[in-house]
């Protein structure tokens, strides 16, 4: 335990050749390389972009994965809610659909973004990540990305939701809801919610295969995996 709390201080303050020297005595069967810890770090983003991210633009990728289905937001729950009441309950499912459909067609949009994003990672990037927190790698990686993925999203969503007839399907449910006496008439901007949402479920699948490569010496497919998350056993 002591020689691993040394090791945490001596990355945090040395030079790139300090860490190559203690890195270097490490039981690894061989030296970490500078390059090595930041190809490491690529190869496990990598990694949870094919793995994961690929999984959420099939069929159902968001709607049957409780991790990131897309619920109704909040200003809209009630309308889901009164819905089931009445006995509509199948159209409450089919307007909860259509918002992973297109959730699940935007995500199509993030892989080469991605890609970029990992290729940029530097030395310095790949020792911060390293030590960090379990969701360190992600948190790079949305960091780098946000932005970006949002404005492509937005655009894929709002052309979903009328490819596949979204704009019919909630209009007529929300008509519906607004027609039942006593509620209030809710017009939220559903296409902006669906885009932040996507984009939490997105950094949620990657976050669960760096968990993975992190905490499961089993998940670590690879012999550079291996060889560089053992740094921070």
């Amino acid at each position: 335990m002591k020689r691993f709390f040394a090791l945490i201080l001596l990355i945090t303050v040395s030079s790139c050749a300090e860490l190559q020297g203690v890195v270097s005595q490490l039981p690894q069967g061989g030296t970490v390389s500078e390059l090595d810890i930041a190809n490491g770090l690529r190869q496990a983003l990598d990694l949870g972009i094919d793995k994961q991210v690929s999984k959420l633009t099939q069929t159902d990728g968001f709607y049957k994965n409780e991790l990131v289905k897309i619920l109704l937001p909040e200003e809209l729950q009630k309308v889901d809610k009164a819905l089931r009441d009445i006995g509509l309950s199948s159209l409450a499912d089919e307007g909860l659909k259509v918002l992973n459909r297109a959730a699940e067609d935007a995500v199509s949009e993030a892989t080469p973004i991605f890609v970029n994003a990992v290729k940029g990672i530097t030395f310095t990037d790949a020792k911060n990540i390293l030590l960090g927190n379990d969701k360190a790698a992600t948190e790079y990686l949305k960091s780098r990305t946000q932005t970006e993925l949002y404005n492509k999203f937005n655009p894929v969503i709002k052309n979903s939701f009328a490819k596949v007839g979204a704009d019919q399907i909630w209009e007529n449910l929300i008509n519906k809801y607004n027609n039942i006496p006593f509620t209030n008439n809710v017009n939220p901007d559903l296409t902006d919610y669906v885009t932040t949402e996507a984009l939490k479920g997105v950094y949620t699948m990657i976050a669960v295969e760096e968990g993975e490569i992190r905490n499961k010496v089993s998940s670590r497919a690879t012999d550079l995996l291996k060889k560089v998350f053992a740094l921070q056993d």
